[in-house]
């Protein structure tokens, strides 16, 4: 039998947890009684769950942990654990590592057998348009093609977010109402749920930085009063986004552009092309670079400083991101003519 660890990557979101709870109910039906866990690598060391996985639980024979980011899993003495963990696990606890990304730490995915590693590909344009009608079909409701582009255009492009969004229509409309591209627009655009990446779209916009500052300041302050307000997973979110930049930076400068190489680096959807064909105008390799590493001083900032400082801090990030593109505030001693 294969090793309990198991590595499930890549932007199809929906598919990817499919496969985690179709694993857990494997474990479920063999086992009986089993303990679950998830984490996010950005929030929970790897000594932490190592420890969680090697020691028994008073509830349950079988500790079942799921660990997302695991693009973050990095660092020489975290894999070592997990490596220990492997060879001396006891049959009572299984690891799963998820990633938005394609791949991870080569020697962190050299741990995991071949047979328990997958790659969730976004899909294809035709396969989204058949899953949003099939979606609204299962649940006794008809779409128009036109409602069906514009649900595309508005929301993330996995099938995760895709349903989490669909779902909005089945309580605001009756069964024998049509849906239509004017109310996928006044649902889904009037009532977005912001989040890290619709800030990164509202700082992509092709508008001066004053209006880019304000449009992105409004999203970020949704932002901390909404569900989604947990500051390290904003920072978390712009990470991913300004990361998956320099990747449309490379692509670009070694001329690829056609849609199968685009799609396997994560960039399927139309939508997602166009968002990360503004960001390159706005920033270069160098740029992103600096955003990054401001986005990593951040969050150890927002890690040691307390929540009283949250929202300066991260209103001084979005600032010299947009207005700075990533170079600290205090590097300038001119204010931002407005």
């Amino acid at each position: 039998m294969a090793a309990p660890l198991y590595l499930f990557t890549g932007p199809e979101a929906g598919e990817r947890s499919d496969a985690v709870n179709e694993l857990l109910k494997v474990y479920e039906k063999k086992l009986g009684s089993i303990d679950v866990h998830r984490f996010y690598a950005a929030e929970t060391s790897v000594a932490d769950v190592i420890s969680l996985l090697m020691n028994g639980s008073l509830f349950a024979s079988f500790r079942f942990v799921v660990l997302n980011n695991a693009e973050a899993v990095k660092k020489k003495e975290d894999i070592e654990l997990i490596s220990e963990w492997l060879a001396s696990n006891d049959g009572n606890s299984a690891l799963v590592l998820l990633s938005d990304e394609i791949s991870v730490e080569k020697k962190l995915e050299n741990l995991v057998p071949k047979e328990n590693k997958k790659i969730f590909w976004e899909l294809f344009q035709d396969k989204k348009e058949s899953w949003v009608r099939s979606l609204f079909q299962r649940n006794g409701f008809r779409i128009t093609d036109d409602a069906i582009e514009a649900v595309l255009e508005l929301c993330e492009n996995d099938t995760a977010s895709l349903k989490r969004e669909c779902e909005r229509f089945f309580v605001c409309f009756e069964k024998d109402h049509v849906i239509s591209a004017e109310d996928v627009e006044n649902l889904l655009s009037h009532n977005r749920e912001e989040n890290a990446f619709t800030l990164f779209d509202a700082m992509t916009e092709q508008c001066p930085p004053a209006e880019r500052l304000e449009n992105s300041l409004d999203i970020l302050q949704k932002i901390r009063l909404s569900k989604e307000s947990d500051s390290i997973k904003i920072i978390a979110g712009l990470t991913y986004s300004y990361r998956k930049l320099l990747t449309w930076i490379s692509l670009a400068e070694n001329g690829i552009y056609d849609n199968f190489q685009l799609k396997i680096k994560g960039f399927g959807s139309k939508k997602m092309q166009d968002e990360y064909r503004r960001a390159a105008r706005l920033w270069n390799k160098d740029d992103t670079a600096q955003i990054l590493a401001l986005l990593a001083k951040t969050d150890i900032s927002l890690r040691s400083g307390g929540a009283v400082f949250e929202d300066t801090l991260l209103q001084m990030l979005v600032y010299s991101i947009v207005v700075k593109n990533g170079a600290p505030v205090e590097a300038y001693e001119d204010s931002f003519a407005f």
